[in-house]
């Protein structure tokens, strides 16, 4: 392993960066600043505030004496986006916003820059025993996805061009204390006892958990064999969507109650409700290979999908 230093964190106060910034913090090798959009958010150590994400963006006082950016901030996806041009949106923060911080990292002298991308730049789904691999070609089909894919191209490029490192890693849903979205609205079903018809649904897909990411990332810091590599992730075990009810609902102490609906019935009703991209992913499958993580990293994700979600619920209390 390398000497990683002082490690500047964006999007400390997000679900990702927030949870990093503590894990590194307990390390104790050098030091962990992290950043926020909006003064005054409540962090548990050090932050620059500054402002919002876009081309515009001046982040050398946070780049001051740092060695190693970890970029997790971004305009997350959002279902039914309002935004009046989405792809727009996505690209101002993701692609202009990113690219402007790598730019003047490469001037400050950065060493490493590791970007938090998404599997969306690999696609939406997998066929039966095809999971996505680092080798693919991407073929983003959303406008969140494109500008994923469009801010890594110029990542590359600007690692070319100066020789600072460049570390992509593309997750699938990540999972954990705090997690909002499709995965929270579908846990608080389950916690209600709700009858869910998801019974039947034999799909595949890959998760990961916030503990395993986290992990990964901290290896990517460090690790001479990451530099300028793209990785997925995940916590290597690829459930159905039944087998995740199931499993989430034993990990709260709840009991599942599954009914076996055919999935082509299912997706039709998501359809004529306007709710296809929904549907798709309750019941469509999408895997990823970390094979070549594993190997490249001797890295094998330190926390089971029981474990992880025992810890995301405990949290809750429940």
């Amino acid at each position: 392993m390398i000497n990683s230093g002082n490690v500047l964190v964006t999007g400390a106060s997000g679900f990702v960066g927030g949870h990093l910034l503590k894990r590194l913090a307990y390390r104790k090798e050098g030091e962990v600043t992290g950043t926020v959009r909006m003064a005054g958010s409540v962090i548990t150590t050090g932050t620059v505030a500054v402002g919002n994400i876009d081309q515009h963006t001046d982040w050398f006082v946070a780049l001051k004496n740092q060695q190693v950016v970890v970029h997790t901030a971004a305009r997350a996806h959002i279902m039914n986006d309002q935004a009046a041009e989405p792809l727009a949106a996505f690209r101002e923060v993701n692609v202009a916003g990113t690219l402007k911080l790598a730019r003047q990292a490469a001037e400050a002298g950065i060493r490493r820059f590791v970007f938090i991308s998404s599997i969306k730049v690999n696609g939406e789904q997998t066929a039966p025993g095809r999971p996505f691999t680092c080798d693919d070609t991407p073929t983003p089909e959303d406008p969140y996805g494109i500008s994923k894919l469009e801010a890594e191209q110029g990542l590359q490029q600007i690692a070319l061009e100066t020789g600072m490192e460049m570390v992509i890693i593309r997750p699938p849903l990540v999972y954990g204390p705090g997690v909002k979205g499709n995965f929270a609205s579908m846990i608080k079903l389950v916690e209600k006892g709700l009858p869910l018809p998801f019974g039947a649904i034999d799909n595949r897909r890959s998760l990961v958990g916030l503990d395993n990411l986290v992990d990964l990332i901290i290896t990517c810091i460090d690790h001479p064999s990451a530099a300028n590599q793209v990785f997925l992730v995940s916590d290597g075990e690829d459930l159905s969507t039944s087998g995740l009810l199931r499993r989430a609902a034993k990990a709260m102490g709840r009991h599942s109650r599954l009914i076996p609906v055919p999935a082509g019935l299912l997706q039709l009703g998501a359809t004529v409700l306007g709710k296809k991209a929904v549907g798709q992913r309750l019941l469509g499958s999408l895997q990823v290979d970390i094979g070549s993580t594993r190997k490249r990293l001797d890295w094998t994700p330190p926390v089971s999908v029981d474990e992880g979600l025992r810890r995301c619920f405990e949290t809750h209390g429940y």
